[in-house]
Formats: C-alpha cells, structure tokens, sequence
C-alpha cells in the first residue's frame, strides 16, 4: 500500500500536464497561375508574429533552391518583411525551413505541436503571415490572425489579389 501511494498521487498530479498537448496547424496556401509573358515561381516565406507584428517564428520559405551558385539566395531580400524580421540573420538553406517553390494550385502545409516553435509558443494571440514576390511580378502578404493554446479549433482565411489566392488556416 505504502508503494502505492506515491505512484497514484504522481500520476494525477502529471494528468494535467499530459492532457496540455500543443496544438497542431494546418495551413493552405493557393498560388494562382497568372497569365503573362514570362511565368516565374513566387517565392514565399510563412512566418509568426505577435499582435504588435514584432517576430516570433518561421515556418516555411519556399525559394529556388536549384540555381547556380545559390543565387537563388539573393532573391530572397524581395521578402522584404520577412527578410527584415529574420531572413537576413538566416544561412540558407536551413533543414526543415526551406524547400523549392511551388507550381500554381493549393499547397498543404501540416505544422505538428510537437514543432520546436510550436511546443515553446506561449499562449496567445498571434498572426500567421504569408509573403510572397514574384521576379518580374508582385509582392504581396496575408495575415491571419488566431489565438494559440485556446480551448476550441479555430480557422481564418484570407484571400490575395494578385500573387496569392485564398490562404486557409486551421489550429486544432
């Protein structure tokens, strides 16, 4: 009885740490396929920011990993706000960050809690960004507001003009 005790007065004293399991973001990206002459992919960052826009995280950068002596990289200061908020302070590529850019049509993006950033989030409001610029087009960003750690599932969607389509989140 006596080893029996700690171990049940352990378990429900960690239940409600084990119940406090992190959220898990699923974001849709569209990139419309835009008809002019010369057709480049959009480079595109996805990051978090608090409410006062000051910088709590990256996602995902989608760039063009494959061209000659990584220039592809120099192109990445036409994220202007992203490159401002962390780009700039970045080597890429940067494993389980970056990755190629995307063909027109709507991309998947599944964030597990279990992600660095994710599992050190402090509960709280938050805007999910989307930047993207195109070579020889537009640049353009979406914001999306949500509340991280609350106790119901959350959506938000916004909707580009031009560089972006419609760009969906959901926090489960």
């Amino acid at each position: 009885m006596r080893q029996l005790l700690p171990f049940a007065i352990s378990s429900l004293l960690g239940a409600p740490a084990l119940s406090a399991v992190a959220a898990d973001l699923t974001l849709q990206v569209e990139i419309p396929r835009l008809n002019v002459a010369e057709y480049h992919r959009p480079y595109v960052a996805i990051w978090l920011e608090k409410p006062d826009q000051s910088f709590a995280g990256n996602l995902s950068v989608w760039y063009d990993l494959k061209k000659r002596n990584n220039e592809g990289n120099k192109w990445l200061k036409d994220l202007r706000q992203w490159w401002r908020r962390s780009g700039r302070e970045l080597t890429m590529p940067v494993d389980g960050l970056s990755g190629a850019t995307r063909t027109s049509g709507v991309h998947t993006l599944n964030i597990a809690g279990s992600n660095p950033l994710l599992a050190n989030l402090p509960a709280g409001d938050y805007q999910l960004v989307v930047e993207a610029a195109r070579e020889g087009g537009g640049r353009e960003i979406l914001r999306l507001p949500f509340q991280w750690q609350s106790s119901t599932a959350q959506a938000a969607k916004a909707s580009g003009s031009h560089e972006l389509g419609n760009v969906t989140l959901s926090v489960k």
